[in-house]
């Protein structure tokens, strides 16, 4: 399937202001994997994310999303492969109500309104969400913005899946219910996120940036037991995966 492979080579991309945000990136995501693309503040991650949906297009280097190179004439392609869901969900939501807006992108597609209508129900359901329709979206909570926000998405059947930071600003049901919905998703899934503990979850591959640069690309677990390389990156372990200063606090009170 060679359609849904992801490659990114000797990408680089430099703001107007002079920030030089990705620095010489490359890497190949093949169909069906969940890769998190972590980093601290500043690390080039969204600025990533930005390539690969077509938002940003490179200015040296390339990405390629299947057989088709990333440019202004193959970007309405790429985009009805790749689906990307924004970091702030407000930036995706803007019709009267929750169904408008998850079909807003199947109409725009000229399909006829009895295929939108099974995309749009497909879509609602497959986020658990089809109780919101007749919502407008600046009434619902924040979790529930992100699942309409994939729903959006979901609605334009695409095969690679890429997200910038899903859990933020999310409280733990919603953050966990998400992670839910993620989990069950066979799509390819490129996720940015400070969000350690939901890599563990979700993602079997880790690609760590730092300075517009990747330090490194493994699996998730080994990367996260590498003190030095997260220290470097200025990381941290996942939560999960540091002693309980509660438990240790206890066993040396004993």
């Amino acid at each position: 399937m060679s359609h849904h492979i992801v490659e990114v080579q000797d990408l680089n991309h430099t703001y107007p202001d002079g920030t030089k945000a990705v620095r010489g990136i490359s890497f190949r995501i093949h169909h069906g994997e969940s890769v998190a693309v972590v980093g601290a503040n500043g690390a080039g991650k969204s600025t990533l994310l930005l390539h690969l949906n077509g938002y940003l297009t490179p200015q040296t280097g390339t990405v390629r999303i299947g057989d088709f190179p990333l440019t202004k004439a193959t970007v309405a392609n790429i985009r009805k492969t790749v689906g990307m869901i924004f970091q702030n969900s407000d930036d995706q939501l803007f019709m009267p109500t929750v169904y408008e807006d998850v079909a807003f992108g199947p109409q725009n597609l000229g399909l006829p309104p009895e295929e939108v209508e099974l995309r749009v129900v497909d879509a609602l359901n497959r986020t658990n969400v089809a109780h919101l329709r007749e919502r407008p979206p600046y009434k619902l909570s924040g979790g529930e913005k992100r699942a309409v926000a994939i729903a959006t998405v979901l609605s334009m059947s695409p095969d690679i899946l890429v997200m910038d930071e899903p859990t933020s600003n999310l409280d733990p049901k919603a953050r966990r219910a998400l992670i839910e919905l993620l989990g069950g998703f066979q799509h390819t899934k490129i996720i940015a996120t400070h969000d350690l503990d939901m890599v563990l979850d979700l993602c079997e591959r880790t690609i760590v940036i730092h300075e517009g640069k990747i330090m490194a690309d493994g699996p998730t677990v080994t990367i996260f037991q590498d003190v030095e390389l997260l220290a470097a990156s200025h990381l941290e372990k996942p939560l999960r995966m540091q002693a309980c200063p509660v438990c240790n606090s206890s066993a040396q009170a004993i």
